[in-house]
């Protein structure tokens, strides 16, 4: 038998920190460093070379906030939209069996797959004036492609997917029995729903919004061939940062840039926020 000795009971010396560094740690934080922390330390150091003075005057130039404007607003309106209509598509895949079900949820993922430039062609050959579907809003004077409308119509299908993705497993792993449940407790189908059913998706809904508000708002591709790209009407922010960049203006790209990345994090920040909300309102 072994001998226990007492040195055995006796704390260990504290080792140095970087003794207890594991190479999966060391790779996870070279990797993030390499494609996401220095590319945005040298787009904010880029930015923070022009004095204060010259850095406000770009961000606040009037077709910045304009931009700003069309970006953030049209992007948050379409990640709403996609919150309710997303949950509804997630749900009729899950719930309802039907012919060409499996074809409707692989064509779900063709936003991911699909060129943004082939999906910007696709949107305005269909909501042109005589496209498929614009013809049919033609005559009440509604103009849908090469306006905001357009810009719209291209954030709802490219934030469409990460709603129905992030909710459909959610979906598949709630139990009916609990729904059964409160029938046979004589609670309605509204009643169901809004104490059974929506708690447990509020957390994945407000998941989807947020990686649908993110994609939305970092949209250029398909963006900038359904939009007129016109100051002030449907200009959206990363178009301008292009536009800067064509005309040789790198430190204003970067300035509207890091304004871009700036609110983009408040608003993820708040988006998050909702997040934990949600989750224990779920738990509540």
């Amino acid at each position: 038998m072994n001998q226990i000795t007492l040195h055995q009971f006796q704390p260990r010396k504290s080792q140095k920190w970087w003794t207890k560094i594991s190479l999966p740690w060391t790779v996870t934080v070279s990797y993030l460093s390499l494609i996401l922390l220095l590319p945005i330390a040298a787009l904010i150091s880029k930015s923070l070379t022009l004095e204060n003075a010259e850095f406000w005057q770009i961000a606040s130039s009037p077709i910045a906030l304009s931009a700003y404007e069309v970006t953030f607003i049209t992007a948050l309106i379409a990640s709403l939209i996609n919150g309710v209509m997303g949950t509804l598509v997630a749900w009729v895949l899950i719930r309802y069996e039907f012919p060409g079900r499996k074809i409707i949820d692989a064509a779900v993922d063709l936003p991911f797959a699909l060129p943004t430039s082939v999906a910007g062609l696709a949107l305005a050959t269909a909501y042109s004036d005589k496209g498929l579907i614009g013809q049919f809003f033609a005559p009440f004077g509604i103009k849908i492609a090469f306006t905001r409308l357009g810009i719209f119509v291209a954030m709802l299908l490219i934030s469409l997917p990460f709603v129905v993705r992030t909710l459909q497993p959610v979906l598949q792993e709630m139990e009916r029995e609990l729904e059964e449940a409160a029938w046979s407790l004589g609670a309605s189908q509204l009643q169901t729903f809004w104490r059974v059913i929506l708690p447990p998706l509020i957390p994945p809904i407000l998941t989807g919004i947020a990686l649908g508000f993110s994609r939305a708002v970092g949209e250029y591709g398909s963006v900038v061939l359904v939009a007129a790209n016109i100051p002030f009407q449907d200009l959206i922010a990363p178009v301008l940062v292009f536009q800067k960049l064509e005309q040789y203006d790198y430190a204003g790209a970067t300035v509207i840039g890091t304004v871009m990345l700036l609110l983009s994090l408040v608003l993820l920040l708040g988006i998050n926020f909702l997040q934990q909300w949600g989750r224990r309102y779920a738990q509540k």
